[in-house]
């Protein structure tokens, strides 16, 4: 799959671009929205489902090619939505943390700026700090709360070594699978893996506010550039 994304297959029309990346993240909001409103599925959970289902619009903005200023204009269009839902209950399933947080805006955010920054010319540096913010930090999040029985507290926030534990290997996977098709033959990704890894375990320790669903992303993705050149 992701050497079928990396290999740059001719793009499909735009409009047909906007449908399917339409598609997919409205379904997955649809999706949320009805397991919130059924009362069966707790609203982390939910929330997670959004954070991971999303996110995974990355593999097909790069599996379709779609332009840059269409990843960033519907970036910041997505972060305008999220600051308006934190006024208006537009999707109250998503933005019920229980606490106060910009996580849902700086997630739009990150976005934006990985695209800008890199999708014109290596496109596989944004899509590992997407990838390692969704499926890390949100697989950590979620073994935290459910399984996490030896906890610790750094500046005010606590955490568990399950989930940090969880968002280390998954940072490390997914590092692996997005690299390893992408770079020149023979490259290592290990240590970039490690690297990356360890700093977006890193900055998820510290989450107050929901910044880490800023520096996450960056820090990876800056990190997978440099141990890569």
């Amino acid at each position: 799959m992701l050497s079928l994304l990396a290999g740059g297959a001719s793009s499909p029309p735009l409009w047909m671009q906007v449908a399917i990346a339409s598609l997919w993240v409205g379904g997955v909001i649809l999706l949320a929205e009805g397991l919130n409103r059924s009362g069966k599925v707790g609203s982390e959970a939910v929330r997670k489902i959004v954070h991971i289902g999303i996110g995974n619009v990355i593999l097909l903005a790069w599996w379709l090619q779609i332009p840059t200023w269409l990843g960033v204009s519907a970036s910041v269009l997505f972060s305008l939505v999220t600051l308006l839902s934190y006024r208006v209950p537009i999707l109250p399933g998503i933005n019920s943390v229980g606490r106060k947080s910009l996580g849902t805006f700086f997630y739009a955010v990150s976005f934006a700026l990985l695209i800008a920054r890199f999708w014109d010319t290596q496109p596989h540096f944004a899509v590992v700090g997407i990838l390692v913010m969704t499926w890390g930090d949100g697989l950590a999040a979620l073994v935290g709360k459910q399984w996490g029985k030896h906890p610790y507290t750094l500046w005010g926030i606590d955490k568990s070594w399950e989930g940090s534990g969880t968002m280390l290997l998954v940072s490390y996977g997914v590092c692996v699978c997005v690299l390893l098709p992408t770079l020149a033959s023979g490259s290592s990704v290990a240590l970039p893996a490690l690297g990356v890894a360890i700093a977006a375990t890193s900055f998820e320790a510290f989450s107050k506010y929901g910044v880490d669903n800023l520096t996450v992303p960056i820090a990876s993705a800056f990190v997978a550039l440099l141990l890569t050149r």
